[in-house]
This record gives C-alpha cells, sequence and structure tokens, in this order.
C-alpha cells in the first residue's frame, strides 16, 4: 500500500486530506460521525478576537456546481476558543490540528496568533487574509501584496507555529500576492478561498443573499483553483494546501500534480459528511493507479 505521509513545514500528516475551515467547526458535530483520526488534519472555523453572530439570514444559497454562503465568520472568539474548544479537539482527534485565523487590523491577527502560542496541538495557524482592513476602507488584505506581507509579517513575529497564508482568488495575479507573502517569511500557501459572486431570485428581483454577494465553492470553482495552485507552486518554493473543489480522491490527486503538498476539501462535506473518509480510504487504490509508492511523489508532477 502506498505511503500516504506529507510533510507541511516540517508538520507530519499521516495523510494529505484536511477537512477546510468553514464547514468542519471545531471538530464536534463530526466526531460523532466517524473517527476522525483517519484524518490528515483539519482546519478549524474561521477565529477572531471577538465573539461574531455572523451575517444576517439568508446566508447560504445553493448554485448550479456548488454554493454561496455569505455566513460572516460566525464564531465564539479566541479566548472561548481556547478554553472551551481546544480541549474538545484534544479528546475527538489526536494529530496535528490547523488554527484558522482571522482579524481586522494587524494587532488583532497578531494577538490571535501569539494567544494560540501555547496550544500545543495547534501545528499551523492559517491565516486568513480575505478579512475587510478596517483601517484601509474594508479592503481585505489579501488583494493588495504590501497589506499581504504586512499581515505575513505581523503574525510571523507573534506566531510559535508555522504560518500559512491563505489567500483570496479575487485578485488580478495571485502569484503577486504569494510573492509577497513568501518575502515577509510565510512558511507555507492555502489557496484558494471562495471566488465572489451571486444569485437574484426572479420572484422578488432580490440578491438571494442577504449580504447580497457570497463565497461560492464547490465543483465549479476546481479548474480555477487548480489553474492557481500552478501559478503558485510556479511562482514561490513553498509548501501549498490546496483548497477548492475537491470532492473525490481522483480531483485530490489532481490538485496535488498542480503544486499542492496536501488538500483541503470544503463544500463536499456539507453535501456528503463522510466525504473525507472515503477520500483517504480511496487514496491507495489511486497511488497504484497512477503508479507511485509515496503520494508525496504526486505534489508538482504535472510540471514540467
Amino acid at each position: 500500500m502506498a505511503d500516504l505521509g506529507v510533510t507541511l513545514a516540517g508538520v507530519k500528516l499521516k495523510n494529505p486530506v484536511i477537512p477546510a475551515s468553514g464547514v468542519f467547526g471545531y471538530g464536534r458535530e463530526y466526531a460523532e460521525l466517524y473517527d476522525l483520526d483517519i484524518l490528515g488534519s483539519f482546519s478549524w472555523k474561521g477565529t477572531t478576537a471577538a465573539a461574531r453572530p455572523g451575517n444576517p439570514q439568508p446566508r447560504i444559497a445553493e448554485t448550479p456546481g456548488g454554493m454561496l454562503n455569505a455566513v460572516g465568520l460566525q464564531n465564539p472568539g479566541i479566548d472561548a476558543v481556547i478554553a472551551e474548544e481546544v480541549p474538545n479537539i484534544a479528546e475527538i482527534f489526536h494529530g496535528p490540528v490547523i488554527a484558522n485565523v482571522g482579524g481586522f487590523t494587524l494587532e488583532e491577527y497578531a494577538e490571535n496568533c501569539r494567544k494560540l502560542a501555547d496550544c500545543e496541538q495547534v501545528a499551523i495557524l492559517e491565516v486568513n487574509i480575505s478579512c475587510p482592513n478596517v483601517h484601509a476602507g474594508g479592503r481585505n488584505f489579501g488583494c493588495d501584496p504590501r497589506a499581504a506581507a504586512e499581515v505575513t509579517r505581523a503574525v510571523k513575529a507573534a506566531a510559535r507555529q508555522p504560518v500559512f497564508m491563505k489567500l483570496t482568488p479575487n485578485v488580478t495575479d495571485i502569484a503577486e500576492i504569494a510573492r509577497a507573502c513568501a518575502d515577509a517569511g510565510a512558511d507555507g500557501l492555502c489557496l484558494i478561498n471562495t471566488l465572489l459572486g451571486m444569485r437574484i431570485d426572479l420572484n422578488s428581483r432580490r440578491p438571494v443573499i442577504a449580504n447580497r454577494t457570497g463565497g461560492l465553492s464547490g465543483p465549479a470553482v476546481l479548474p480555477v483553483a487548480l489553474r492557481m495552485v500552478w501559478d503558485v507552486y510556479e511562482a514561490v518554493k513553498l509548501p501549498i494546501i490546496g483548497c477548492g473543489g475537491v470532492d473525490s480522491a481522483e480531483t485530490a490527486a489532481e490538485m496535488m500534480l498542480a503544486g499542492a503538498t496536501a488538500v483541503e476539501i470544503g463544500a463536499a462535506n456539507l453535501k456528503d459528511p463522510y466525504i473525507c473518509k472515503t477520500i483517504v480510504e480511496a487514496l491507495p487504490g489511486v497511488c497504484e493507479r497512477l503508479g507511485v509508492s509515496r503520494i508525496s511523489e504526486l505534489t508538482g508532477g504535472a510540471h514540467p
């Protein structure tokens, strides 16, 4: 059987399968369905300094090939997560955990990462720079190379764990943002976050989502995610967690061939809560079919 182990910035995972932030909460619900220890890791729900109720309803809508969401970083706040969720995670999952960190100022990002420094099971910080910068008129940190670099430097100065910057696809040149993060000291990158989209209700003639727009995820975004992972793999020499439209062992392998070291699975969990378990169990067969004894051999394998 193929060796499914991969390494992200020195952090060893038993396999490359990671449920993505936003669909897996803090693991509680999925732990009732299957043994989470089958996973390589999981990325917990995006966490900010203060508790957030999220955006008004409706904030989720189906769309052909995927879904739109504008949940709005609903979470209980970093202090509650450390006090209540981290101890529970230790009971239900015994591998390295990825903490997804949000923020609206440089200081908030840094302080959140500083507070997580003593959480031993948190092995990687996944810093979501799709958040709006309140000091720059609401423009997302991840849309500007200089702002992305500033966040990277701020969290690197505060963090104990390796820092992976999660990049937004809503930019002209994602490789430019990736290079800015790499030059500022990032240990790795995660891409992509959701694509901005909307639907309109014909009867009301109003947007379906109360927030007007939402993030598009699901199979529809896979070709975009693959192209962006490919471009970033060519641009920087950092490990990449690929994310966007993965819903099978085959599409996970495709993401790795584009350049990803590990793969996050997002919206597919909402359609089939067992999907990550299914993918892990199917990966050895895919490796055999592709003629590799170690799944890490797939990373970047489609590049010249």
